[in-house]
């Protein structure tokens, strides 16, 4: 087995990486004249030529193309490594969430976290999948619907109450469940509770009258607040909205309430969780708790 020091390989991959011997030592720190001369070496502990030189470039003989593919893997692989192991610090805290709780819930209280947790950095990634931690990259997910559980501690975030939201103009028509039905109804196709479950639960049995459809809460929400129809959506989700007066729940009071828990915060079994991680958790379900309704329906703490 050839015994070839591994800082030949990296200048070999820099510079086949970049086409360019002066183009790599810049990168590196070093002279042309220096990579040139590891490279050389390279070749010579090799026994094959690893570039064809002309007077103005580079260029990767079949031998070095062959050489360039095992270690351009293998300083990917080392690349990825490293920064799995240095985003581990102790200070930054990496979450996967779904994209309605993150831009409607989570990220406008990410300032009050980081106040109260300093020195603490937080990435933030959204989207629809389930993350595996497979790979590393995240900490904790906060995912909507049904989790999975193999290998997963698995946390309810609470009972969400959902009623109907729509802009202050289009909520002078409603004065009890039934008048929905002569109005457009906005659905969010990804909620688990649906119009027609949520009129059932009022009794009404006629079928809803779907107008425009999205695939996520955020986006059902904006559309109600442009007076498009009326919304199904969580107390929790459109907080800001009531808060703002852009919508009103003009049915919160004259519906029976509709409850379930839609939001769990889960993170791998097998690893003892992080500082960051065990903070971020119990500052989550404490500011949940302050804000989970009463038997009115309002929130406890604020």
């Amino acid at each position: 087995m050839l015994n070839v020091p591994v800082n030949l390989l990296r200048l070999f991959e820099a510079a086949a990486r970049t086409g360019s011997f002066r183009t790599a030592a810049s990168q590196l720190g070093l002279t042309p004249s220096a990579v040139s001369h590891a490279v050389r070496k390279l070749e010579q502990s090799l026994g094959v030529p690893l570039f064809d030189r002309s007077a103005r470039s580079v260029r990767l003989t079949y031998e070095g193309e062959v050489l360039m593919r095992h270690a351009g893997r293998a300083f990917d692989d080392l690349r990825r490594g490293m920064e799995a192991v240095s985003a581990r610090a102790p200070t930054l805290l990496r979450l996967h969430c779904a994209p309605s709780f993150a831009a409607q819930w989570l990220t406008p209280r990410l300032p009050a976290f980081l106040a109260a947790h300093p020195g603490i950095d937080v990435r933030l990634a959204a989207g629809t999948d389930y993350t595996r931690f497979t790979s590393d990259e995240f900490d904790a997910d906060i995912v909507y619907g049904p989790p999975r559980t193999e290998g997963l501690v698995v946390t309810p975030l609470g009972e969400e109450t959902l009623t109907p939201v729509c802009a202050p103009d289009l909520a002078t028509t409603l004065r009890n469940p039934k008048d929905l039905l002569g109005l457009p109804l906005i659905q969010s196709d990804t909620k688990q509770v649906q119009w027609s479950d949520w009129l059932a639960a009022q009794g009404i049995t006629d079928p809803p009258r779907i107008g425009s459809r999205f695939d996520r809460s955020f986006l059902a929400i904006l559309a109600a607040t442009q007076g498009l129809g009326v919304a199904l959506e969580s107390t929790r989700l459109v907080e800001a909205e009531l808060a703002s007066g852009r919508l009103v729940a003009p049915l919160a009071e004259r519906s029976v309430p509709v409850r379930y828990v839609g939001h769990h915060l889960v993170h791998p079994r097998h690893t003892q969780p992080r500082r960051t991680l065990r903070q971020f958790a119990d500052w989550l379900l404490r500011e949940l708790a302050r804000e989970m309704p009463d038997a009115t329906g309002h929130p406890t703490g604020r």
